[in-house]
């Protein structure tokens, strides 16, 4: 697009000027256009603070729409159940689950917007209810909401903690005893690297765990996220001595021969939202991690 800066925007901000002129983009997508130098003031590209001058020519280069949560996208998803109020699908390691931030596509919510809305032809569109959330690095069960009456009643399970969520990790080290829990406060620290970690005036956090399986330096563990805080397995695991393998966040670093974390969420269990009927559901391991478990090596 091109325009002239009016008389009344004069020594307005640049960034100010294009959001009142281009409505449909967020704040943020206009900033990252104009720091990736997407817009060009008389000819020259200008920091989102220019102080734009009357008569000014701006060019601007944007895309024609929005990528968002509502962005059908053509992504292979692997559905493990759906019906008319949800859909509980396995996310792959790797996948973000909401456009935010630097991922603005490629996520599950476009890749369940194309679900529903182009192969499923949903009238009127159905926007994903994210009732949770897994982190990029970690594979397994998510439920996503159909409806809004689905949406409410799932938050609200899941924050009276009524959702029974376990998780299979590959840690390092001979966990001691069998059974037990891991207690210790998770907090942000905005100037930290990584922000999210063990601190004392962090919120309270549990972590339940259970020996499934035990090899010469690692043992394989169930856990159960009592409460649920930001990379709150990764972080107690950490902690408390033994890092999940692959984590190159909080643990000894990536594996060469994993290629990613070692953690899967393998068992989801909620009250339907519509009629309240048990259900349960269970993922195996991804191929990559039960072949890695499996394999004849010194793990």
């Amino acid at each position: 697009m091109e325009f002239v800066v009016e008389p009344a925007e004069d020594t307005e901000r640049l960034d100010r000027i294009l959001a009142r002129r281009v409505p449909r983009l967020s704040r943020m997508r206009l900033r990252q256009a104009i720091d990736e130098q997407c817009v060009r003031v008389n000819g020259a590209a200008q920091p989102a603070g220019w102080r734009a001058r009357a008569g000014d020519h701006v060019e601007a280069d944007l895309p024609a729409e929005a990528v968002t949560a509502m962005t059908p996208e053509a992504i292979p998803l692997s559905i493990v159940y759906e019906d008319e109020a949800f859909v509980v699908v396995e996310k792959p390691a790797g996948m973000v689950v909401h456009p935010a931030g630097r991922h603005r596509s490629g996520t599950l919510a476009n890749a369940l917007a194309h679900h529903f809305n182009v192969v499923g032809a949903a009238q009127p569109p159905i926007r994903p209810g994210i009732v949770h959330r897994l982190d990029r690095a970690t594979s397994g069960l998510m439920v996503v909401a159909k409806t809004a009456t689905a949406l409410s009643r799932l938050t609200v399970d899941f924050q009276q903690k009524r959702v029974e969520k376990r998780y299979l990790a590959l840690v390092h080290g001979r966990v001691q005893p069998e059974t037990g829990d891991w207690e210790a406060r998770i907090g942000s620290d905005p100037e930290a690297v990584p922000r999210w970690g063990i601190r004392e005036t962090g919120r309270p956090a549990q972590t339940r765990y259970e020996v499934r399986e035990r090899f010469a330096d690692h043992t394989l563990l169930e856990l159960e996220p009592v409460t649920g805080r930001t990379n709150q397995l990764r972080l107690h695991c950490a902690h408390f001595g033994h890092p999940i393998a692959g984590d190159d966040l909080f643990g000894r670093g990536a594996h060469d021969s994993l290629g990613r974390l070692f953690l899967h969420a393998h068992r989801l269990a909620f009250a339907h939202p519509l009629t309240g009927e048990p259900r349960g559901f269970m993922s195996d391991l991804p191929d990559e991690l039960d072949a890695f478990l499996r394999s004849p090596r010194e793990i």
